[in-house]
This record gives C-alpha cells, structure tokens and sequence, in this order.
C-alpha cells in the first residue's frame, strides 16, 4: 500500500515540471518532460524537446528551438534579437542541438537577415558562464568555451575547438575542428584546424595533438597533423606553398585523407583580407 501510494505521488507530481512561477507561452511548445524552474520566462516561438533541463531565472525568446536533453542553468538569456542596428523584427532563429551544458549568464542571440538567419549551436558541446553567441554564429559539436569567450556575429567554429577563458572572436572569423586558444587570445584570423593559440592578436604555438591522441587519433593521422604544422608554421612558406606541401601529405599518410582534405578546405576558403593566424 505504501509503495503504491509513494508511487501516485512522485507520478502526480511529474506531470507538471514547471515552476507555478514560471510565465510559459501557451503557444510554446515544451516537451511534457521539460522541467522548468522558477521565474523563468519563455516566449510564444520558444520549442524544446524532450529531457530539457531549464534552470531559475532565464528568459527564452524569439524563434528558439532547443533540442534533447539538454541542462540550462540559471540566469541565462536566449533568443533575444541581435546587437545588430539593422535589425528590424525579421523572425530570424536560434538553434540549439542536444546535451548540451550551458552555464550562468549566457547571451545567445537569434541570427540576422543580412546573413543565414540563424545562429546554431550543434551537440554535446559544454558551455562556460559569460559566454556570449551573436548573432548567425555556428558553434559545430563536442566543443569547450570555458567563461567569458566571446563571439561576435558570423563566427564559425568547428567540432572538438575548446576555447580558453576570455577568448574574443571578431567577427566572420572561422575556428577550425580540434583547434584550441589559450585564456585571453584575441582572434582577429582564421584559426586553421588542430593549431593551439595565445596572445593578443593570438599567434599560433603547437598543433592540439594531446587533444587528437585523447580523440583516438593513429600515429599516422597525429604525423601529418605535425607535417601540416611544419608547413604552416616553421618552413617559412608562403599560404600558397605550405597549401601545395600539405595536399601532398596523403601519399605518405593515406590514414590522414580526412585530416588533409579539411585542412585544404579551410585554407581555401580563407579570405586574403583576413588571413589565418600565423
């Protein structure tokens, strides 16, 4: 009798996970699962999915959508419209993927239409305090961004980056996958894949490889990875040159064909006016 009655409880109570003092938009759609906790508040084109964990005190608004399982913690801002004078009530968006951990005081902001319309933030990725997402920001899977980095609009940033405390990124800068800044780097170039930074402006100092061994990386795919750096970095090549030297890599290393051929895009996709970080 007992176990049946301690069971009605905890099912009664699970129906409702959010706080009486929490304002939810009727038109929001929330998964019966979401929990939600006190004064919190939550916009009419607000969408989260299952397991979703929001904390006290946020506010979730414009066209957000916030995936699976994801732990949101107290204080955070999310959806609100771009620091952007043009702006001008465009429905633009924000998109949130799965298991992420975001932390105290974040400011992600809804994307613009003088670019894709929306800003993402992709899986798994593990969110300091402080952090702010401008707007049509892309933020890939399993990243760090450890307090206070800062991302102004249009940043790219690959999967696996982990950037340091007080990071600033300005804007249009592309952060390659297992990429890493140390705290205080000052992005104003693109940070290549797999280069370690620090400084103000950030210069590049190693290649990320503990990360890569940590990420099951061969010891062929950590050569060529080494063999790129010597390229970029230590040959005194120009962008073009060390570009010729790293599509070759493959012949030696044919394990790292993935590794180079991201390494080739990037570069080729690097604007002359902004350069890469050197």
């Amino acid at each position: 009798m007992h176990h049946a009655h301690h069971r009605l409880i905890s099912g009664s109570f699970s129906v409702t996970h959010i706080h009486p003092t929490a304002i939810v938009d009727p038109q929001a759609e929330l998964d019966a699962s979401v929990t939600v906790g006190p004064y919190t508040v939550i916009g009419p084109h607000v969408k989260v999915r299952a397991g979703t964990h929001i904390g006290p005190h946020c506010v979730i608004e414009g066209h957000t959508t916030i995936g699976r399982d994801n732990r949101i913690m107290q204080f955070n801002s999310l959806g609100a419209i771009p620091q952007d004078k043009k702006y001008a009530g465009e429905p633009c968006e924000l998109v949130i993927g799965d298991r992420n951990t975001i932390r105290e005081f974040c400011t992600f902001n809804i994307g613009s239409p003088g670019d894709l319309g929306v800003t993402t933030l992709g899986d798994d990725n593990w969110i300091m305090a402080y952090v702010h997402l401008a707007h049509d920001c892309t933020v890939g899977n399993n990243t760090i961004f450890a307090n206070n980095t800062q991302l102004a609009g249009h940043v790219h940033v690959g999967d696996w980056v982990i950037l340091g405390g007080f990071t600033v990124v300005h804007q249009f800068v592309r952060i390659g996958a297992h990429s890493m800044t140390a705290m205080c780097s000052l992005l104003f170039a693109d940070l290549p894949p797999f280069v370690m930074c620090q400084g103000q402006p950030a210069q590049a100092r190693s290649m990320n490889f503990e990360g890569l061994r940590r990420r099951g990386f061969s010891a062929d795919r950590i050569a060529a990875v080494k063999a790129m750096h010597k390229a970029l970095y230590r040959d005194g090549l120009t962008l073009d040159q060390a570009r010729e030297q790293i599509a070759d890599l493959t012949k030696k290393h044919p394990d790292a064909e993935p590794d180079v051929a991201m390494m080739q895009s990037f570069l080729e996709a690097n604007s002359p006016q902004r350069g890469i970080v050197r």
